[in-house]
């Protein structure tokens, strides 16, 4: 990519972290944990050798029928930690017959279907019986799936709640309930929902909580809800692939989507994820992209389940190749080959960085993930620095998208040639930063120009342009 120059620190070479790999226990194997012979099986023939910290150290709690608090991010290996012994719990006792022993929530459709997966994986030599209960798909199909009688239920609060104002479902013999991604529940305002499903359960049971992070509110639901819970915390991946080239671009908030389309001219884009911190932003860049010729979806949690099930074929297939999503969304997103990861916002915790960019240099491959960030966002830069003990390296374009507007104004730089002796002053006593303040709003434009060219801001509105204002309009 010859038009993009990096900035290097020279120190970078020495402190570069090893390529992402999943912690494990060195000192125990999946048959010192309790095991039976046809889950261990099954384990060999998926090729799990070493279990990872978090299955270490929550699977013998789980088989003690002990309650549980599990700190640990995706890609720790969580799902195994828990499907795991539930398994073994059940098929080392009978219930009912017909009647659900196992309730495990999940925030998304993604999601569950690939619990769901690891189920059957794991269980192929049992004879349990599972019901994935997501939106999107037959709800008849699914009360025939319950009325034949299941072990275990994976679903998404909504369904589940359908299903049971249906009168389709008893939960009344449920012996353990996962709450997996409970922060993610909260962000998409399952609680109440979760809250109201766990009134319909035993008061005995056995409860497994996991989330990323321990908010006051989800330390509330625990608090609600588990009786004296083992708390189990494994430290979110700190590290980024050797395979994984990065990049950060500081420009002026205005500027963030012609650079965005300028990385995407000049660099070998085959297919990218575009991450946006909020969804109406997800709607007014994937709309910008397709007007500037960039064949891209959308995807977030408002989206209709058959849309997002679409989309996600189409991005996979590589009928669609930019796909703008929210963090919520992209939960779940597995692409095997994915070139590069864009950060058009930067998340807003340091963890999450990492586990963003995490979806391309996989298996070998390289892979590329570009920042574009504004003055702003120096605090958050400085935490995911501060937690992959790594610079991320600065870039440049060769572009006017990058050229500030004061470099633009002469009458500008005029009138700071006046006051030349006070900047060196400040200069003197101001820590070097890569960080440059805006002082002027650049130059103004007229409205009927920037509503044409969406290479021009939009006056008067700030960084928060109506979506209308987006949308070309033809000249009178």
């Amino acid at each position: 990519m010859p038009a993009i120059h990096k900035k290097t620190n020279k120190k970078q070479s020495d402190t570069i972290l090893d390529t992402q790999t999943i912690e494990v226990e060195p000192s125990i194997l999946f048959s010192d944990l309790g095991l039976s012979a046809p889950i261990m099986q099954a384990i060999d023939e998926i090729g799990y050798k070493t279990p990872t910290l978090i299955q270490a150290k929550a699977i013998p709690v789980i088989l003690k029928k002990q309650d549980l608090v599990g700190i640990a991010q995706t890609g720790t290996g969580k799902t195994a930690s828990f499907t795991l012994p539930i398994l073994e719990i059940l098929t080392s006792s009978k219930g009912r017959a017909r009647m659900p022993r196992a309730l495990i929530l999940e925030p998304t459709r993604e999601l569950a279907i690939q619990v769901a997966d690891n189920l059957k994986q794991y269980g192929q030599h049992l004879k349990l019986n599972h019901a994935l209960l997501v939106g999107g798909e037959s709800i008849i199909e699914q009360k025939d799936i319950l009325n034949r009688g299941v072990d275990i239920i994976i679903a998404t609060p909504g369904r589940l709640m359908d299903l049971f104002d249906k009168g389709a479902i008893l939960l009344n013999q449920i012996k353990v309930l996962v709450i997996d991604e409970a922060d993610r529940m909260l962000d998409m305002g399952f609680i109440p929902d979760v809250e109201k499903i766990i009134s319909y359960l035993p008061k005995t049971r056995q409860t497994l909580l996991l989330s990323a992070t321990m908010s006051p509110e989800i330390k509330k639901l625990t608090d609600s809800f588990l009786s004296n819970p083992t708390e189990i915390t494994v430290a979110p991946p700190s590290s980024v692939a050797t395979t994984i080239e990065s990049g950060l671009i500081i420009v002026h908030e205005k500027k963030k989507r012609d650079t965005l389309r300028e990385l995407l001219r000049k660099d070998n884009v085959k297919n990218a994820i575009i991450f946006c911190n909020r969804k109406r932003d997800v709607d007014i860049l994937t709309r910008s992209l397709n007007r500037h010729g960039f064949q891209s979806s959308a995807l977030h949690g408002d989206l209709t389940q058959q849309l997002r099930t679409k989309t996600m074929e189409e991005f996979k297939n590589g009928d669609i190749q930019y796909l703008v999503c929210s963090d919520v969304a992209a939960r779940g997103i597995d692409i095997d080959n994915l070139s590069h990861v864009f950060n058009f916002d930067l998340p807003r915790h340091a963890e999450d960085y990492v586990h963003r960019i995490g979806r391309t240099g996989r298996a070998g491959r390289t892979g590329h993930a570009y920042s574009i960030a504004t003055e702003n966002d120096k605090e958050i830069i400085e935490a995911i620095e501060a937690l992959t003990k790594n610079p991320i390296p600065l870039i440049t374009l060769n572009t006017p998208a990058n050229i500030e507007p004061e470099q633009n104004n002469t009458n500008e730089v005029d009138q700071k040639k006046k006051h030349i002796d006070k900047d060196e002053t400040q200069k003197k006593t101001t820590k070097k930063s890569r960080f440059k303040k805006d002082k002027t709003s650049g130059p103004r434009i007229p409205l009927s120009q920037a509503i044409v060219d969406d290479n021009n801001p939009v006056i008067g509105f700030g960084q928060f342009v109506p979506a209308f204002m987006l949308s070309p309009f033809r000249k009178q």
